[in-house]
């Protein structure tokens, strides 16, 4: 909370700043109609009413500029905190994005557009003005007690309505955000599994599951917001009340000559301008209640101090030191992986084989550092890879996920890691993953646009190109999950000439692979089995103690025979 108020302390001060003199010209049409009443009726002249009708009419133009001048502040000041938050939050999602239990809380820019949302609306302007109500009753009172003390029980009535407020409908708000995001979240994975819907006919399915949880956000929203539209007829009703009370009184007091018509007329007007705050706020509570949550998700965002820059480490060259690794999810008593240890010199390569579900893919994201293992460390010339900077270790690491996804951007902005296009560098790439030509055939070759509405590229296309990015830039450490998955024969084939190439380079490479004929160009196999590390060794030795032991041949793991 202090960090948020010292970075944006200037814009909130000046902000108060304009609020006193607004709100002191807002009460220049009241004493205006004090004046007319008062004394330009009475004494008829005509030079005094133009005279105070200028002066009334320069301060209300005074009055319109600086409330532009508050509300441009204001709008600014929600500029200035998407800017400081922006590239913090998106960070945040990309690394979160990859961890193994997800945060449900992570909400990302929709927090971030709300809190801007919010410094730029009308219910920040009602907290700038709210305490102002103190002052306009105080001046009702120095005109006369019985006025005051109708203004003061007006304002008290009107707390209570907004305290009710916030105690009945804040719970109901904030689950239904909750319900929101759910229903919102479930149709984002129905989209990206339009593919599979569509082949098996699941829409009606999907639709009707997604009806479920919408209609129930549907009914919960408009509960909520027949409550707080109950809660704001109430509160104009019963500051239109209040106002008529006011005149009522003041009336009684004129009838009786304790005041004069004009300090009645006046006092009604000030009465009006103290209560309309909060008529405002709670017209704007759910603006409200959405951005006290978003803040909750991003306070610390402003409290994290920037990291200083880390220390620079020397190029890798390549050696891979896995020890003790373990890794569990939310149940710790069964293990995703478990104790498993081995070494790579640099160079070296590794064939990561077993039966689905074994760890292997979990193994290849701990090794390239993107999910942090519950205990042990992988170290990469003896850093370790889930504590050392992305930033500076990743372009020495290539990484070919399972699931391949490119951006929207040209061929060879993904090759380049969406980076500066170094077009040296880019053909490199795509010539060590023999996808060069392929690249060239293209309708544009590497300036060929992908994403929506550019071309459209087959799964082994994607699987190749993704090859070329991993191999931007002459990495380093390699890992490759299930790289011939979607490669035919001849794909295959170019593929045993990247591996080549690569253990030529001395690049060290840790290759996942159910598909026997690629590891004739590996070093090391490793076996795994229910996250356990049942073999390690040289390809030949763990071949034939696979022989010895009598257990299913390497190349009959997919149909299961022996």
């Amino acid at each position: 909370m202090n960090a948020f108020y010292k970075r944006f302390r200037v814009f909130f001060l000046n902000a108060g700043l304009f609020s006193i003199f607004i709100n002191l010209a807002l009460l220049v049409p009241s004493l205006y109609m004090l004046q007319v009443f008062d004394r330009v009726l009475t004494s008829r002249s005509n030079s005094t009413l133009l005279l105070l009708s200028l002066i009334t009419l320069f301060v209300l133009l005074l009055s319109l500029a600086l409330d532009y001048l508050r509300s441009q502040l204001l709008m600014h000041a929600g500029t200035t905190l998407d800017r400081l938050l922006g590239e913090k939050v998106i960070t945040s999602l990309i690394e979160k994005g990859s961890q193994l239990n997800r945060s449900e809380e992570i909400h990302g820019l929709r927090d971030v557009a709300a809190l801007r949302g919010f410094l730029g609306g009308a219910s920040i302007i009602a907290l700038f003005d709210l305490p102002w109500m103190l002052v306009y009753i105080a001046l009702i009172f120095l005109f006369h007690p019985l006025l005051g003390l109708v203004a003061c029980l007006g304002g008290l009535t009107l707390l209570a309505l907004a305290a009710y407020n916030e105690r009945t409908n804040r719970p109901a708000v904030e689950s239904n955000q909750t319900d929101a995001r759910r229903a919102s979240h479930y149709i984002d994975q129905g989209i990206a599994n339009a593919d599979a819907i569509n082949a098996m006919g699941m829409a009606p399915n999907i639709v009707a599951q997604w009806n479920r949880l919408n209609n129930r956000l549907l009914d919960n929203s408009l509960a909520t917001a027949q409550r707080m539209g109950g809660v704001s007829s109430i509160t104009r009703f019963v500051r239109q009340a209040i106002q008529i009370a006011m005149m009522t009184t003041g009336a009684y007091l004129v009838i009786d000559q304790h005041m004069s018509s004009g300090i009645m007329v006046a006092c009604t007007i000030i009465l009006g301008r103290a209560l309309a705050p909060f008529e405002s706020l709670i017209a704007n509570w759910n603006n409200f209640v959405q951005a006290r949550l978003a803040f909750g998700r991003l306070q610390h965002f402003f409290e994290n101090t920037p990291p200083s820059a880390p220390t620079t480490l020397p190029t890798p060259k390549g050696q891979l030191s896995v020890d003790n690794l373990v890794l569990t999810s939310k149940s710790a008593d069964r293990p995703i992986i478990r104790q498993i240890s081995f070494n790579l010199t640099a160079g070296e390569s590794l064939a990561i084989i077993g039966p689905s579900a074994s760890g292997k893919s979990s193994l290849a994201r701990l090794m390239v550092g993107i999910w942090q293992p519950t205990a042990g460390s992988v170290r990469l010339d003896g850093a370790d890879m889930a504590r050392t900077d992305r930033a500076q270790l990743g372009p020495h690491i290539g990484y070919l996920p399972q699931d391949v996804e490119l951006f929207p951007g040209t061929i060879a902005e993904n090759i380049a890691r969406m980076g500066p296009v170094d077009s040296e560098k880019v053909v490199a790439a795509a010539q060590l993953a023999h996808v060069h030509e392929l690249i060239l055939h293209l309708p544009k070759g590497y300036d060929t646009p992908i994403g929506p509405g550019g071309y459209v590229l087959s799964g082994g296309q994607m699987q190749r190109i993704g090859l070329a990015r991993a191999l931007f830039g002459s990495p380093k450490f390699v890992v490759l999950d299930e790289p011939n998955a979607n490669l035919d024969a001849e794909g295959e084939g170019q593929l045993l000439l990247t591996l080549k190439s690569l253990r030529e380079q001395g690049t060290t490479v840790v290759l996942i692979t159910h598909k026997p004929a690629i590891l004739k160009e590996l070093d090391k196999i490793l076996l795994m089995r229910e996250g356990r590390a049942e073999l390690f060794g040289p390809r030949n030795e763990v071949f034939m103690k696979l022989k010895e032991a009598s257990l299913p041949r390497v190349e009959n793991q997919e149909t299961g025979k022996q």
